[in-house]
């Protein structure tokens, strides 16, 4: 038994019970229809004629329904006769590398024998412009050799900064097709000024490229499709910020302000680009974005397999487990960080070697006057809040909203031989 361990004998760990919370699930029940309808609009779908070729942008996040999306949009774009080809648009995502990218796209689904449409892949950007203080801004060439450009992303809260205009179709155009030069160029001023650099750089590229219409999503809590918007390019700086505000209000959150601890048993980049939603954890890896619980101590105990190895996210924990390190790829979590000029996200936190282990560090480190009455909260992951474990002190509080929640008895936890949750 190491020192360590020794001084982890005397902890001892609160019961927990399981509760389920329960937000609206309004979504759209059909999504290619959902999708005809959103380009009726004029100044999208209309714009293209037969003949002429059309990139569509593609990023790395988890988004619901996307291989659907990306299926449908295809299709409408070839009734209209275009050729279509699809491009990452996810900067510095999957090592920074072509076939990264492209691999990237393949595991969400992206597949040009269903999707209808081949993936043209490679790191190659053109210089579009410079913005007032010299910050270059590019775009990549394959995206430059079409006669459209459509924009496809989820738009949602940034996981780093506030603005108007966060994570979506503004942010794919100046950053997701921008690559990593652009990504790099993108990030230079840092997360203080993120706001105002996408909005100048986004400005620039509608104003010098080809970029036609984008096709925006907006998920409910439980991450499913709640609705699909198509914007003429000459309104998307406009318009964006409203869906940003409407896509806020649909966001699902624990229902808890202050936690000594938080266990989270996995992270990876397919769940948030930061690993896990800061939004949802209160633990940012900037000071320019807030909201969420205030939390003492962050316990990570795995990575999830289609992370392949990407860890972003790992450095914002206090103890981490074994199994999550061992996994952990440098090659595919630094790129990330040397990009976004963010390095705490990917450093290694205190390392144990058992779910068990990690969860007692935490529970002695929380500064919590009685163990048996911590506030602490487990979940699955970021995406995954419905149903969540929670101590003894948390469920007191929590019973008196027992008619928007259901709770569960209290007992001890389960960890297998090697001292891992079962």
């Amino acid at each position: 038994m190491g020192n360590y361990a020794e001084l982890l004998q005397s902890v001892s760990l609160p019961k927990v019970a399981r509760i389920r919370q329960t937000f609206s699930d309004e979504h759209l029940r059909d999504i290619p229809k959902a999708i005809c309808e959103a380009l009726k609009r004029p100044g999208t779908l209309d714009r293209i004629q037969s003949g002429e070729k059309v990139a569509i942008s593609v990023g790395s996040r988890g988004i619901d329904n996307l291989q659907l999306i990306v299926q449908t949009l295809v299709t409408e774009l070839h009734k209209r006769g275009a050729e279509v080809t699809i491009i990452p648009a996810m900067g510095s995502h999957g090592g920074a590398t072509a076939e990264g990218q492209r691999e990237i796209l393949l595991r969400l689904g992206i597949v040009p024998e269903i999707v209808g449409a081949e993936i043209v892949s490679n790191m190659d950007v053109h210089l579009m412009g410079l913005l007032p203080e010299g910050i270059p801004v590019y775009l990549s060439e394959d995206a430059l050799k079409a006669d459209h450009i459509v924009l496809l992303n989820r738009i949602k809260p940034h996981t780093a900064f506030r603005g108007l205009i966060e994570s979506g179709l503004v942010k794919m155009l100046a950053i997701g097709l921008g690559k990593q030069k652009g990504a790099e160029a993108c990030h230079a001023r840092g997360f203080k000024y993120m706001d105002q650099t996408l909005v100048e750089m986004g400005s620039l590229l509608l104003e010098k490229s080809k970029v036609t219409f984008g096709l925006g999503m907006i998920e409910n809590a439980y991450d499913h499709t709640h609705s699909i918007i198509a914007i003429p390019a000459e309104r998307l700086i406009e318009e964006e910020p409203k869906l940003l505000m409407q896509a806020k209000s649909l966001m699902p959150s624990l229902p808890v302000n202050q936690l000594d601890v938080l266990v989270i048993d996995e992270i990876g980049k397919d769940i948030s680009g930061d690993g896990m939603d800061p939004n949802i954890t209160g633990r940012y890896p900037t000071p320019y974005a807030h909201g969420g619980p205030e939390v003492a101590k962050m316990a990570l105990l795995d990575l999830t397999e289609r992370s392949h190895g990407n860890a972003n996210g790992i450095g914002t924990a206090d103890f981490v487990a074994r199994r999550l390190v061992d996994k952990m790829d440098l090659e595919q979590t630094y790129p990330n960080a040397l990009t976004s000029t963010v390095t705490g996200p990917v450093k290694i936190p205190l390392t144990l070697g058992s779910d068990f282990d990690v969860i007692r560090a935490s529970v002695k480190t929380s500064n919590a006057k009685d163990h048996c009455m911590i506030r602490l909260v487990r979940i699955k992951n970021t995406l995954c809040i419905g149903e969540f474990w929670a101590s003894e002190a948390v469920v007191k509080e929590l019973s008196e909203q027992v008619g928007e929640l259901e709770i569960g008895e209290l007992e001890d936890w389960d960890f297998d031989e090697a001292g891992n949750l079962i």
